[in-house]
């Protein structure tokens, strides 16, 4: 009953077929939170298949409704060894992105796993059926190994991350007793790449907006009226250029970071992105001048325009149109206060000439920016142990370039936040061949087992809940 003789316990469960066995069930339950009527198929997730996996270890299970009416429940699984003990609060989601089943592939589709060398095709391998039952399937093998796991455990599973998770901050609110730990270790998102394990203490956040132009009703012949009527087009894509140049530099700069933590500095040196020979190459010329790629990624603020529509783009005609629409987005890191994102662009706008360019938020919430600094003796904690099981040190991320729901835990909860992803950036998540690493996911088990042995019998920082 040793550490390494856990780690081998969950290496047989993976390399016997077991652990693909519990996903192929799990990726065949429809779990779409974006389509409307997939509310059954998110409970049957947790009812089917979730309550059965905890209840063999030992944990105390209870479907919980969404403070946010009208989306899905939330599973809260706990298991309380002893009061005393070191409490983990662990995340995960059930619920996939649309599963576009008519652009995958031909051979494979969403909702049966497919394994093909080292991929592993089907919905939700990657994001976050696969995540989840990979930190499942350890915590029940140090169960299997010790008999106990020497720590207690809480685990909140959502069905509406893909919806940008409505309710969860107000279920960690309303259960905030419940959820009391001292840390919380999940996984979600990819590594830095496919070869190095990968540690992130928090995320970007994410807010879209949306750019208006509607100066009139309809579309006019464009020789009758050319150089008569303003063309909407022409006047947000203006604005747009004002915002951000033609290398991708923000040039509204009160919509920046004032500066870069130098503990953040220190941890992205040893972290810079190596895309895989598949994967899009990065453009050195592209983003804030003076900063590595890293960086620009995990260290500053972005401004993207996801989509502009004026006229119609699929048939066009002869006419300027009368309207103008982009989506916009911002991605930004802790310490900046998105509520000041609307005020700050409409100041711009009217500064520069663009007073009928309208300004909104696309969606009612967004996500907002945490970070765990590096230096936490967590951190320290939980990388020596990656190191320990893999031989390497991991990337130390002080958060990934996407966004989480990770404010609910990191501000609401007050805890230490640990992220270790067992995906890879060329896993097309949220498109169609959706797929995981074998080696990464059989690699992930490998971790969290270690990870969770070292919590019960290793030197840990100590408990605070």
């Amino acid at each position: 009953m040793t550490r390494e003789t856990a780690i081998a316990r969950i290496t047989r469960h993976f390399d016997e077929g077991r652990f693909l066995e519990d996903l192929a069930r799990r990726v065949a339950i429809r779990s779409e939170s974006q389509v409307p009527h997939s509310q059954a198929f998110l409970r049957d997730y947790l009812e089917q298949e979730m309550i059965p996996a905890f209840a063999q270890m030992g944990f105390f299970t209870e479907v919980l409704p969404n403070p946010v009416e009208g989306f899905g429940p939330i599973l809260l699984a706990e298991r309380i060894e002893d009061p005393s003990l070191p409490t983990v609060l662990m995340y995960g989601h059930g619920d996939v992105i649309r599963g576009l089943e008519e652009q995958w592939r031909e051979g494979i589709g969403p909702w049966q796993l497919t394994r093909e060398g080292d991929r592993v095709y089907g919905r939700g391998t990657a994001d976050n059926k696969g995540q989840h039952s990979v930190n499942m399937a350890a915590l029940a093998a140090v169960l299997a190994e010790r008999g106990r796991l020497g720590f207690n455990v809480k685990f909140a599973l959502e069905t509406g991350e893909e919806m940008s998770s409505p309710g969860l901050r107000e279920f960690c609110e309303r259960y905030r007793a419940r959820l009391a730990a001292d840390v919380l270790v999940a996984s979600d998102g990819p590594r830095l790449s496919a070869q190095r394990p990968t540690l992130y203490l928090g995320s970007r956040g994410c807010m879209n907006l949306d750019f208006t132009v509607n100066l009139r009703e309809g579309a006019h012949h464009s020789g009758n009226w050319g150089g008569l009527l303003a063309n909407p087009g022409i006047i947000l894509a203006n604005a747009l250029a004002s915002i951000v140049s033609d290398d991708g530099r923000v040039r509204v700069r009160e919509l920046l970071p004032d500066a870069i933590p130098d503990s953040v500095r220190r941890a992205l040196r040893d972290c810079q992105p190596s895309p895989e020979p598949d994967d899009p190459q990065i453009d050195p010329w592209w983003g804030e001048p003076g900063l590595s790629a890293a960086e620009k990624v995990y260290a500053w603020n972005t401004f993207e325009v996801l989509a502009f529509r004026t006229g119609n783009p699929d048939n066009p005609v002869n006419a300027i149109p009368g309207k103008a629409v982009a989506t916009c987005q911002i991605r930004f890191v802790a310490g900046c206060d998105a509520a000041r994102f609307v005020p700050i662009l409409r100041r711009h706008l009217d500064a520069h000439g663009f007073e009928r360019v309208q300004v909104a938020p696309a969606r009612k919430s967004f996500m907002q920016a945490t970070r765990l600094d590096p230096d936490n003796a967590w951190v320290r904690w939980a990388a020596e142990s990656i190191r320990r099981t893999t031989g390497a040190a991991p990337a130390v991320l002080p958060n990934i370039g996407g966004s989480l729901p990770n404010d609910c835990f990191a501000e609401l909860l007050g805890l230490p936040t640990l992220w270790v992803p067992h995906s890879y950036p060329g896993c097309s998540q949220h498109a169609p061949n959706e797929h995981a690493l074998a080696s990464i996911l059989r690699e992930g088990l490998q971790i969290m087992t270690g990870l969770f042995w070292d919590l019960a019998e290793g030197e840990r920082p100590l408990a605070t809940h």
